[in-house]
């Protein structure tokens, strides 16, 4: 199902033995536009610390209480590689996180996430010859360099169309189950009072994150004419088909 990023916010995380704290953030790659980690605010629990919840450890939210059971106990989130709160999160932190908790690496594979398409933990881990392979692979990436950018950093980003700007970027619409960003959801207001479009990564042609800016591939008039979208309303498979088809794009579930 596709929902909004903003909605999860507060989510309370339920460990297996009891409340960790609540969602605050999420991460993102910027090459397969999927999270890949939960922020945790953890009040006074872990002070100081940048807690990562990776969807690998998360069971099926309960929407209707706001909660997400975490499929870990308090003490293996607080016994995990630290990481100081203001920190970023180098390539070198997530595989000792990973090898930390034995999880398949997701950018080892051909998968989203990894060998898999989805975030699962198969039952018997790669040996350890194929992961010492795979670790010296990313031994050349320097420890500053990650694709792993913050939701809340990239709102508020302006939005470039082929011939002018058109907004700003307000929210993310995810595909729950897999995680993967479908849609940015883009403000027009100060261009086009009062109106939201959806615009799909597979759009975007440059990002540049010293400007605080996405360009797009469309133009100024297509996305003025294109289907508007409502934020009280679902997203549901009959809008992706007449906006897709709008824009004349190919659809990312044929």
């Amino acid at each position: 199902m596709l929902r909004s990023v903003k909605e999860l916010y507060n989510y309370v995380l339920e460990a297996e033995d009891g409340e960790i704290g609540r969602c605050k953030d999420f991460l993102f790659d910027d090459e397969h536009w999927t999270i890949r980690y939960m922020v945790a605010d953890t009040g006074k629990w872990l002070p100081g610390r940048k807690v990562l919840i990776s969807p690998l450890s998360l069971g099926d939210p309960d929407w209707a209480k706001r909660q997400f059971p975490v499929k870990l106990t308090k003490e293996q989130i607080k016994n995990a590689p630290h990481l100081d709160k203001d920190a970023p999160v180098s390539r070198m932190h997530e595989q000792k996180h990973f090898d930390y908790f034995r999880w398949p690496y997701y950018w080892a594979g051909g998968g989203i996430w990894g060998p898999m398409p989805y975030p699962y933990v198969p039952a018997h881990p790669l040996p350890e010859d194929e992961l010492q392979k795979i670790r010296q692979e990313q031994e050349n990436i320097h420890p500053e360099e990650s694709h792993l950018r913050s939701i809340k950093e990239v709102n508020g980003y302006h939005i470039q169309a082929e011939d002018g700007e058109i907004g700003h970027v307000e929210d993310f619409i995810i595909e729950d189950d897999v995680w993967t960003i479908r849609y940015m959801i883009v403000d027009t207001r100060n261009w086009l009072p009062g109106r939201k479009v959806l615009v799909s990564p597979g759009w975007i042609n440059s990002i540049s994150w010293a400007e605080n800016q996405v360009g797009v591939n469309l133009t100024v008039e297509a996305i003025k004419n294109g289907p508007e979208f409502d934020p009280s309303a679902p997203v549901n498979r009959e809008y992706e088909v007449r906006m897709y088809d709008f824009y004349g794009r190919p659809k990312y579930w044929e």
